[in-house]
């Protein structure tokens, strides 16, 4: 694979911006820095408000416009991949299908597990729920795990169960990009196949800061129960001269209202959130579900600002507790309230934490590694592909 590549991106946003957002527009950009040239294909999910619902239902399953799309796409375009993030709900697996059809490997970036669970975060209840991990995920319909809908839920049920059923997860993807060994072994898990999941995690790029003066604690991202807002409420409550700077907005700020010591600021810019981090002597992350990732763990590391954080999921491959930052026991208020008590205690700690933080970052999560992880993972789906098309 010599010279620049041609690379056509396809995602789906969701009516939030998330995280998945602004990897995409990193890898894009990251893409064209080197010189590649970058083809994007975007859907939205606000056109969701205008569609019928049977027509919304019918996208979910296979998308006639997604195929006329890409086949425009792939004649003016020529990619020699596609590299694809988000298909849910308007582009579709039909995507896959055209892909194929023109002979163009794709790589597909595993952002949550949708594949496995309809309602991607393997939560029900406010509790971690694998019940249809290596299974039908009808069981999803029954506890309408899909905003509460068991007609959206079958929806999306349904479209798994079709594209397993046609091969479209074992055939016609080249290369998975799982980001960390956790969700890779709850992929293979899941079924998909062990050979094509490569592992590489998200990155950011932010130059290493002055040292400042830190204290008190940050809370950066959505406000949503699975974020374990209610814990961190809790356990804030329990820690006397606690000062909490909270950057984001969802449906759990008023749990954080009132609370003293907590400052809501609201959605910032990506430069405020960085002087907030660098201001805090820890970034708190006391989610209760799976995290696919974290990217605010490593905006953090990248700050040299330590992480107290839920033990779960992947979060130990991220935080080295007592190295990179502390852990406490996933959805426990009591155990987080010790180690924020802790972590005031013990200033010069916590600062040792944030070098080795930053440089973890610079070891794994810098643009120049993951660069040279993707262009590898292109490379093996452009072989892979082209061994194929000679049987």
């Amino acid at each position: 694979m010599a010279g620049p590549l041609r690379v056509l991106v396809a995602h789906n946003s969701y009516r939030m911006r998330g995280g998945e957002d602004a990897v995409v527009d990193a890898e894009v950009a990251l893409l064209r820095e080197h010189g590649h040239t970058v083809t994007e294909y975007r859907r939205h999910n606000d056109e969701l408000q205008d569609m019928r619902s049977l027509d919304a239902a019918v996208d979910t399953f296979w998308s006639r416009r997604t195929g006329r799309d890409m086949d425009s796409l792939m004649a003016a375009a020529r990619p020699d991949v596609v590299h694809v993030h988000n298909t849910f709900a308007l582009i579709s697996p039909s995507l896959y299908w055209a892909a194929h059809r023109h002979g163009i490997p794709v790589v597909q970036t595993l952002h949550n597990f949708r594949l496995l669970c309809p309602q991607a975060m393997f939560l029900r209840d406010g509790k971690v729920c694998e019940d249809c991990l290596g299974h039908l995920p009808w069981r999803a319909v029954k506890h309408a795990c899909y905003r509460e809908s068991r007609t959206q839920s079958a929806a999306l049920a349904g479209m798994l169960v079709l594209h397993r059923t046609l091969g479209t997860w074992q055939h016609r993807i080249a290369r998975y990009i799982a980001l960390n060994d956790f969700c890779r072994n709850k992929f293979i898990e899941g079924g998909l196949p062990a050979e094509r999941i490569a592992v590489k995690p998200n990155f950011v790029d932010f130059q290493k800061s002055a040292e400042r003066a830190r204290s008190g604690f940050v809370y950066v991202g959505r406000l949503s129960h699975e974020k374990g807002i209610a814990v961190l409420a809790a356990a804030v409550k329990e820690v006397t001269g606690a000062r909490l700077s909270v950057s984001g907005s969802g449906p759990s700020h008023d749990l954080l209202i009132g609370i003293d010591g907590v400052e809501l600021m609201g959605a910032r810019s990506r430069e405020d959130v960085a002087y907030s981090m660098q201001a805090a002597s820890a970034l708190v992350f006391p989610s209760i579900w799976f995290e696919t990732f974290g990217l605010v763990i490593v905006e953090a590391f990248a700050n040299a600002t330590p992480v107290i954080a839920s033990r779960i999921g992947v979060v130990p491959e991220l935080v080295e507790d007592g190295v990179t930052g502390l852990l406490f026991t996933a959805g426990d208020a009591h155990d987080l309230s010790h180690k924020l008590i802790w972590a005031q205690a013990n200033p010069a700690k916590m600062a040792e934490m944030g070098r080795n933080a930053r440089a973890r970052f610079e070891e794994k999560y810098t643009p120049e590694r993951n660069y040279t992880q993707l262009m590898k993972i292109y490379k093996d789906a452009i072989i892979e592909a082209a061994l194929e098309s000679r049987q």
